[in-house]
């Protein structure tokens, strides 16, 4: 394998085995249109996205010519959301992709990785404002009965496909950042890519506050990320100190990043108990879209009496395996790891941050604009 790698590079390596697999997807597809393009890829991928899109609570693939769900539709039928069939599809590419990312960060010649992990921090937020976009688009759709933006465009806007925009998004900022500070613009590239990551998130906020002034069906709640975001912070507080109290061995390897990542979850945990046990109170009602929420949401209501979930909730089990996962991340991402391999650790925090915080930007700021 490594004469391979000497003799092609990793780079052209990737590449043919992404462009392989694509090539190999598609024929597959063709060959097998029922099987494969109905049954797996529309059924599990695009339908799911279809159907969100759409604003359907279900969209059935029906010959081909996919139509909301009905007694005389025909053939697999897709939901908005997750399943676990789809995360066996979405996190062999997010590998793949994450290794894509290393590779081009070595070619790019990048050093300093806990700067870039500062800078790209803004971006996080981004993906899940963006995606907020798409939920008021939704929210057009219903309210006149047209979208701002058609499919297949707006697919780019929901979630898996939105990684992906952000992705580049952020790889544009990443290349011009190391551009300004190649040739002596700036002092460090963290500065301009934490600037266009800010400019992106200043905008995309700015247009769902116009949104939501200007449709009936929006509103806005200024205390929900109030809650959120103070939560958070004391969560992560509590949680960051009891650490460096009691176990600083723990957090040796991340150091504060460690406090971002126990605080990026912490925001996708507090919002989503906001969004499913207390989103009524403020006249809003939101399902779990993903199989994780849901099964907390089932287990906490089967093994609860109903008198004691209806007055502290049954998703707030959902915070408590957020904030233990953070802390378990800390622990695996000790010294050794960041002495090894440091792009690698550096890369993976940053997903584990984006994992938590682009959800949960979403909800707190779907629940904000009321959409």
């Amino acid at each position: 394998m490594e004469a391979y790698v000497d003799r092609y590079g990793a780079g052209r390596i990737w590449l043919a085995v992404v462009g392989s697999l694509v090539a190999l997807i598609t024929l597959a597809a063709i060959v097998f249109p029922q099987r494969v393009a109905a049954d797996i890829l529309w059924h599990y991928y695009w339908g799911p996205v279809a159907a969100d899109a759409q604003n359907y609570g279900c969209l059935a693939w029906n010959g081909g010519s996919p139509t909301e769900c009905g007694p005389n539709t025909t053939g697999p039928e897709a939901s908005p959301g997750y399943t676990w069939q789809s995360y066996a599809g979405y996190i062999p590419t997010l590998v793949l992709m994450l290794v894509g990312i290393i590779l081009l960060i070595k070619h790019l010649e990048i050093d300093r990785y806990r700067a870039g992990f500062y800078g790209l921090f803004p971006f996080m937020l981004f993906g899940g404002a963006l995606r907020v976009v798409e939920d008021a688009n939704v929210r057009a759709l219903v309210e006149t009965g047209e979208m701002q933006m058609e499919l297949p465009w707006v697919a780019a806007l929901i979630s898996p496909f939105i990684y992906v925009t952000v992705f580049f998004v952020a790889l544009f900022a990443v290349v011009v950042s190391v551009w300004l500070d190649r040739n002596g613009y700036v002092s460090g590239y963290e500065y301009p890519l934490a600037g266009i990551g800010t400019a992106a998130l200043t905008v995309t906020v700015a247009y769902l506050g116009y949104f939501a002034a200007t449709y009936e069906l929006a509103s806005f709640h200024p205390l929900i990320p109030t809650i959120t975001l103070v939560g958070a912070t004391v969560v992560t507080a509590v949680t960051y100190g009891a650490i460096t109290r009691f176990a600083p061995d723990l957090n040796r390897g991340t150091g504060f990043m460690g406090a971002i990542v126990i605080w990026a979850h912490s925001v996708d945990g507090i919002a989503n108990v906001i969004g499913l046990d207390w989103a009524s109170a403020f006249g809003l009602g939101y399902d779990p879209k993903h199989p994780v929420n849901a099964w907390i949401v089932a287990t906490t209501e089967a093994v609860l009496p109903a008198s004691v979930v209806d007055v502290i909730g049954a998703a707030w089990p959902f915070l408590i395996v957020k904030v233990v996962a953070a802390v378990f991340i800390i622990w695996v991402f000790d010294e050794s790891i960041f002495e090894e391999s440091p792009r690698y650790a550096i890369l993976l925090l940053i997903t584990v941050v984006a994992v938590g915080l682009g959800p949960g930007t979403r909800d707190m700021l779907r629940a904000t604009f009321g959409i």
